[in-house]
């Protein structure tokens, strides 16, 4: 199964100044991270940010806030647990059935509402910390989870690749920047192939 950007959404997790410097490869982690999000504006996939505790650890970059439609500031570990959730897939209005203006919560019908992308693609750290806990959250929460290995760290690499292994058994797909960028794409004729394929030269 491919990769879809109409049904993906990009989740950076807590890439915080205080953080980072402590990361295993934590620049090439960064860069990446921001090449998935430049990417995703081009082509127009929603962009969502989290920050753990970020009054003791810092922002994220202002050049990835930037990017993001909203970033969430969080204490859980798993973001989901403080609104992501929300964030991804927003609650659906209701509107009277019929004529009637004033029927009752359970005789009215879900408005009509565009499909909610169902592809969360994850980049962030600690992978075995929140982008984990965030990450087996939204698998139970029935979304598609894509970790972006070469855009996640962790303080060692030996609890980065646990994570990796856990996630795989929990059912996330494995992938790496280049393979989110190219399957977004699909084709050297897409209208935007010229602008993401400079982001990896």
């Amino acid at each position: 199964m491919l990769l879809d950007a109409e049904d993906s959404q990009l989740v950076l997790v807590d890439f915080q100044e205080r953080l980072m410097p402590a990361m295993f490869q934590g620049e090439a982690c960064i860069a990446n991270a921001l090449k998935l999000a430049q990417a995703a504006q081009v082509m127009r996939v929603p962009v969502w940010g989290t920050e753990q505790n970020p009054g003791k650890l810092g922002s994220n970059p202002p050049e990835m806030k930037a990017l993001c439609r909203q970033t969430l500031a969080k204490m859980q570990f798993s973001a989901c647990e403080e609104g992501l959730v929300e964030w991804l897939r927003p609650e659906v209005k209701t509107k009277p059935a019929g004529n009637a203006r004033s029927l009752p919560k359970h005789l009215q019908k879900p408005v009509a509402a565009e499909q909610v992308p169902s592809s969360i693609v994850l980049a962030g750290v600690e992978a075995h910390v929140c982008l984990l806990q965030t990450a087996l959250d939204l698998l139970e929460d029935e979304f598609d989870v894509w970790v972006v290995t070469d855009a996640c760290t962790s303080r060692t690499e030996r609890n980065r690749d646990a994570a990796y292994d856990r996630l795989a058994a929990a059912g996330a797909e494995l992938l790496t920047t280049e393979m989110v960028l190219f399957e977004w794409l699909r084709t050297a004729e897409h209208e935007h192939f010229k602008q993401v394929q400079a982001l990896i030269k």
